[in-house]
């Protein structure tokens, strides 16, 4: 079987957001995808055709004033021409953020992926771990120590640079990446026996 492709289409915009798509990258890689990284604020055509060829489809932003970057909301819009052509029909989606406090908003950040995914008719894959660090025995070391499941989430002080991403949430990113290049080899068999 071929190695699905997975793209991973993100703004970052101190390099805090830069670190977790690389831990995206770094795991779909590890588990045997085909890995584009694409800044949404640099996007160029051939980069379009990147993510209309892909398997799946990973967005990524900072959380600012409780949603995505002005730069990701910008390439949101602009994947309607995507939209009026169902370019990514029964793709496969995810996502992940990062803020400077524990919670932020971040949430919000992610329905905004899903709703932008759901537009587009896509299958969402969720984080599929349980939540760390919220009993006596867990710790900031867990993964998923945020407690989200709806994506990859991290938390960065704000008066940090890109090297204090929490290790955990690396960990927890490159989990996401694992997960969302086995869902797409797992639908890729399936369409591959409905075909056959």
């Amino acid at each position: 079987m071929t190695s699905p492709v997975v793209a991973i289409a993100y703004h970052s915009g101190y390099g805090h957001t830069a670190v977790v798509a690389e831990a995206v990258r770094s795991g779909a890689a590890d588990a045997g995808a085909t890995v584009h990284l694409i800044k949404v604020d640099e996007i160029t055509e051939a980069q379009w055709e990147l993510l209309d060829a892909a398997d799946a489809i990973v967005f990524g932003s900072p959380t600012y004033m409780g949603t995505a970057s002005g730069a990701f909301h910008v390439f949101a819009e602009a994947t309607s021409k995507r939209w009026f052509g169902q370019t990514w029909h029964n793709k496969l989606a995810a996502g992940f953020t990062n803020s400077g406090s524990k919670s932020g908003d971040k949430l919000h950040t992610l329905q905004f992926f899903q709703t932008l995914a759901a537009q587009h008719a896509m299958h969402w894959v969720n984080l599929g771990l349980a939540p760390g660090w919220n009993s006596t025995t867990g710790s900031e070391n867990d993964l998923n120590r945020l407690g989200f499941f709806s994506g990859a989430a991290a938390q960065t002080n704000s008066d940090e640079g890109p090297d204090a991403v929490h290790k955990a949430d690396i960990a927890t990113a490159e989990h996401l990446g694992r997960r969302i290049t086995e869902t797409a080899r797992v639908f890729a068999a399936g369409r591959a026996a409905v075909a056959a």
